[in-house]
């Protein structure tokens, strides 16, 4: 299945270290991410859940969920935790959902047979309160992620949601955002009523809203 943006997100029911779970239940109209892991016991997936442990507020601060995936057994991921803690010094502090069956993974088009026909690649979708995909990104199996680029995007696309702001490239927490173009000048004299720079018609730099 491939799930494009803007597409409400597939629902299901699984087994996760914090209990059994209604996926749309439990996104309960927040942000979420949802990323996948190849395997338990494999050495990039442990630095990834470390760090998305340690980042655990940062994602809480921004109003964010966040399940993990993995194609292994319940029974196993409790001893994972304990590798993740004695390895990377954060202990697992969100649902990680046990999906042997493959039957998340294949909903969600977590499995490219072309990598591997077993395991899933490193997905990682970010879900807003409407239940809809926002943005979604794909590693493979070898490329440990950049969360606080995950973060960044987070950022930028709840900027979006709140002020009808894009950001240009590179752009990072507290710099001057975009105007998106289907805001004429008018609403954007209201909603900006300190101004804007104008570059061209279609590029109005103005500070970023909030800050």
């Amino acid at each position: 299945m491939t799930i494009q943006l803007g597409d409400t997100v597939p629902d299901f029911t699984a087994a996760t270290t914090e209990g059994e779970i209604n996926f749309h239940d439990w996104l309960n109209g927040q942000w979420a991410v949802l990323f996948s892991h190849p395997k338990n016991f494999t050495p990039v997936c442990t630095t990834e859940l470390g760090d998305v442990s340690r980042l655990k507020p940062e994602f809480d601060r921004r109003g964010v969920k966040v399940i993990g995936l993995s194609v292994d057994e319940l029974a196993n991921h409790d001893q994972w935790a304990d590798d993740i803690e004695q390895t990377q010094g954060h202990r697992l502090n969100f649902p990680l959902i046990a999906d042997a069956d493959r039957k998340v993974s294949t909903l969600y088009g977590m499995i490219h047979p072309g990598a591997d026909d077993t395991m899933t690649v490193r997905s990682v979708f970010v879900i807003g309160p409407d239940k809809t995909l926002k943005l979604s990104m794909t590693y493979p199996a070898s490329t440990g992620r950049n969360f606080d680029e995950i973060l960044r995007t987070i950022d930028s696309l709840q900027l979006t949601a709140k002020y009808k702001v894009a950001t240009p490239v590179n752009w990072k927490q507290g710099e001057d955002v975009i105007i998106v173009p289907s805001v004429g000048d008018e609403e954007a004299h209201e909603r900006f009523p300190e101004g804007w720079t104008t570059l061209r018609p279609y590029l109005r730099i103005v500070p970023q809203p909030g800050e």
